[in-house]
């Protein structure tokens, strides 16, 4: 299994079908930190965590313009939906939010 295959496989336990070219984006993105094991992963209790996520993803990547507390709920919802997987990927976490926010689209161009 490719590593993009293992990312779309991991991100279809919670919404299918993933849109391959949006996680292909994605994993450009985020790059070489994916070959670090503790920065390929979200740690969904530490809140300096999830502020990175607020503040690197949603707002400066994908341009989200709601309030702290609006990313934050979005988060939250996300961690939630994958409460039974304690190591949460990043690169699934990050797809989630992208598509609650109905951004995958803005991935593609990562992509290419």
């Amino acid at each position: 299994m490719s590593t993009l295959e293992h990312y779309i496989a991991g991100i279809e336990k919670y919404t299918s079908p993933a849109d391959a070219e949006a996680v292909a984006g994605i994993v450009k993105h985020l790059g070489v930190a994916l070959k670090s094991r503790d920065a390929s992963l979200v740690a969904s209790t530490d809140p300096e965590e999830l502020k990175r996520v607020r503040e690197s993803w949603l707002k400066k990547k994908l341009g989200i313009a709601g309030t702290d507390a609006e990313l934050d709920t979005a988060i939250g919802e996300v961690m939630t939906k994958m409460k039974v997987q304690r190591m949460k990927e990043r690169v699934t976490v990050y797809y989630l939010l992208a598509e609650h926010f109905k951004k995958l689209g803005a991935l593609h161009k990562t992509a290419a």
